[in-house]
């Protein structure tokens, strides 16, 4: 059985035809395409036999370079030269400035929205920049495989965001790129290790890359793989530790100003050093500016691991939370797959050992683990397995949700549930004659609206004007196996409809992602408090106006004066209170103005029913149940 089988009546393949698909690691550092050859997955090289693309794009007035030129003379032209560019998509202008101040580009500061690096061939947007890295690889993929390529299934991390989904997306666009799926990284790493090992039980993946972690309680299981729980942080990796390294760096030269080469330049001998260290226990560092010597020094094992501790023990938060969001222990995880090209660091790996209490699996290169593991998954996705059973469940990283009243979130989709999803829940008018309901979708785990993340808004217009309460409107969530949301709205008895796909302009910043589910944690207790209070305010609220409807339709008949008085007095006592934040004193007055017109009700309903019944003998009731 194979998941999500996407082929069109009558498209579907032939035994004897084989669809070209292939799986794309679009890394942060570097890039790799796999496909599935003669019943094995593997990554598929360049004509000089690399199988790693650098992630690095070089724009000049005589044309575009990507990979290895580019990366070489990253230090020489770095106006130009644009190189981790995944940790800038799906974001704005302005969510630049809580990257850091170690961007070597120039902005273009008239566009608030997508960001545009100035250079000399023009204004280019980081979808742009992705896009040539993807018509490399899907260059090297045709080339070698001998044929056009019928789709792909591109990974992302596991925390990128629906902007940032989607910016992925509009760069496989730009590349011609069919996108059979996009496809979290740490569930593309379980792919390839449970086909490969026939692995059953409790994993986690442990994915740290050039600019992004993930890591993901897997479940696995005959083929099954469900993604338990997951947990990151999109702008932190291996680049991180590289800064760290060339600060020190910079300390030890005693620098104070450097220009945007000059800083290239230390970046790369950090870079260098790090890698070295992954085998020696020192090396020596040699810092140049052009052909002038800077400074001459060394840096040891020991040193590297004090200056990137405090990054690897951030990792291990996240990994805390995932374990106890899919409510197993450290004791209960089977093995911990490693992912990532900065999970070399020999240091990571004692951590990570160190925390889950057992040797981490490498038995897979780390770098192209990703890759292998998606080209698996576009070998279903294509068709070319039709009898392979796999199941792949992955989940939505935040809970999904909208606005109620009183600045209320109504959760509808769960944090952690397996996706594609779809959820439906029914809501009312809370106005007589209420014609248009506004729909505002949030993110997020806490339970009022200024702390969750607005995504989108919409109106459903034409709704029959009712009685409060009587409409009938069915709101859906549907997240499709991309992880991307649209919600639809429909008033079930007239049959009017709104919808809206959720496309963010902007991505969460990295210290939004931590910070949303620290806060649900931390707030719980509070939350709970200002729920259950906004709640009683909404209810108060609605038996004032329901009160205030019927004294001025029936207040003057039913009612003498000291029974008007005393509903008043009760009114304007819930008036007194209802902004304040006792629930108990709410709840009194609430109870109290319900005591003082409990009678009132009682004359209305009465009357109302001798309105209905006037001019009709009770024989023609007796008349029509006999008949």
């Amino acid at each position: 059985m194979a998941l999500l089988q996407i082929s069109e009546p009558g498209q579907s393949t032939v035994p004897h035809e084989h669809r070209l698909a292939v799986g794309i690691d679009l890394g942060t550092t570097n890039s790799l395409v796999a496909s599935v050859r003669s019943g094995l997955a593997e990554t598929l090289p360049a004509a000089a036999g690399r199988h790693r693309l650098p992630s690095v794009v070089q724009y000049s007035q005589q044309g575009v370079v990507v990979g290895i030129e580019a990366a070489a003379n990253i230090h020489l032209d770095p106006l130009n030269t644009v190189a981790s560019v995944k940790r800038l998509m799906g974001r704005t202008a302005n969510d630049l400035n809580r990257l850091g101040e170690h961007l070597p580009y120039e902005f273009d500061e008239t566009h608030a929205g997508v960001p545009r690096i100035k250079t000399v061939a023009g204004d280019i947007t980081p979808v742009e920049v992705s896009g040539e890295i993807l018509k490399v690889l899907r260059s090297r993929a045709e080339e070698t495989l001998g044929g056009e390529l019928a789709g792909a299934v591109i990974t992302v991390p596991a925390y990128f965001d629906d902007a940032q989904r989607q910016a992925t997306q509009d760069a496989a666009k730009l590349a011609d790129i069919k996108v059979f799926r996009l496809l979290n990284e740490p569930t593309a790493a379980a792919l390839a290790y449970g086909l490969d090992k026939k692995a059953e039980g409790v994993f986690v993946i442990y994915d740290l890359g050039g600019g992004t972690f993930d890591v993901s309680i897997l479940k696995l299981n005959r083929g099954v793989f469900e993604v338990m729980a997951t947990a990151g942080n999109s702008a932190l990796g291996g680049d991180d530790m590289d800064h760290a390294v060339a600060d020190w760096i910079v300390a030890q030269a005693g620098l104070e100003k450097l220009d945007r080469k000059q800083w290239r330049s230390v970046l790369r001998l950090a870079r260098t050093a790090k890698e070295e260290l992954t085998e020696k226990d020192s090396v020596p560092l040699r810092l140049t500016f052009g052909e002038t010597l800077v400074w001459e020094g060394a840096l040891d094992l020991a040193r590297l691991n004090a200056l990137i501790e405090a990054l690897i023990n951030k990792t291990l938060l996240p990994c805390k939370r995932a374990i106890r969001d899919a409510g197993v222990s450290v004791a209960d995880i089977d093995g911990v797959v490693m992912v990532g090209g900065s999970t070399r660091v020999r240091y990571v790996r004692e951590k990570v050992e160190d925390y889950f209490q057992q040797t981490p699996l490498t038995d897979i290169d780390p770098d192209r683990v990703v890759a292998i593991g998606a080209a698996l998954q576009a070998d279903v996705l294509a068709g070319n397995k039709s009898d392979h059973e796999m199941l792949l469940l992955d989940v939505n990283p935040l809970s999904l949700g909208l606005e109620i009243m009183g600045g209320m979130v109504e959760k509808i989709i769960p944090r952690n549930s397996t996706i594609p999803v779809s959820r439906a829940q029914e809501f009312t008018t809370y106005k007589n004659g209420q014609t248009a309901l506004a729909v505002h979708v949030l993110q997020g785990e806490r339970e009022l609206v200024q702390d969750c993340r607005s995504l989108a808004r919409f109106e459903l217009k034409g709704i029959p004007p009712m009685a409060a309460g009587a409409a009938r409107i069915r709101v859906t969530f549907q997240v499709d196996a991309d992880g991307l949301l649209s919600v639809s709205a429909r008033e079930t008895t007239s049959g009017v409809e709104a919808q809206v796909e959720v496309k963010p302009a902007y991505g969460l910043s990295e210290n939004e992602i931590e910070q949303m589910l620290r806060d649900s944690i931390s707030h719980a207790s509070e939350d709970v408090q200002a729920r259950a209070l906004r709640e009683q305010q909404v209810d108060g609220r609605r038996l004032l106006e329901a009160v205030q409807s019927a004294l001025a339709a029936d207040g003057e008949t039913l009612l003498d004066k000291t029974e008007r008085a005393e509903i008043n007095t009760c009114m304007q006592q819930l008036k007194t209170v209802h902004q304040q934040s006792n629930i108990d004193d709410i709840k009194h007055a609430i109870k109290q103005l319900n005591a003082a017109t409990q009678n009132f009700a009682a004359r209305r309903m009465d009357a109302g029913v001798r309105q209905a019944l006037a001019g009709h003998a009770i024989r023609e009731f007796s008349e029509k149940e006999e008949g």
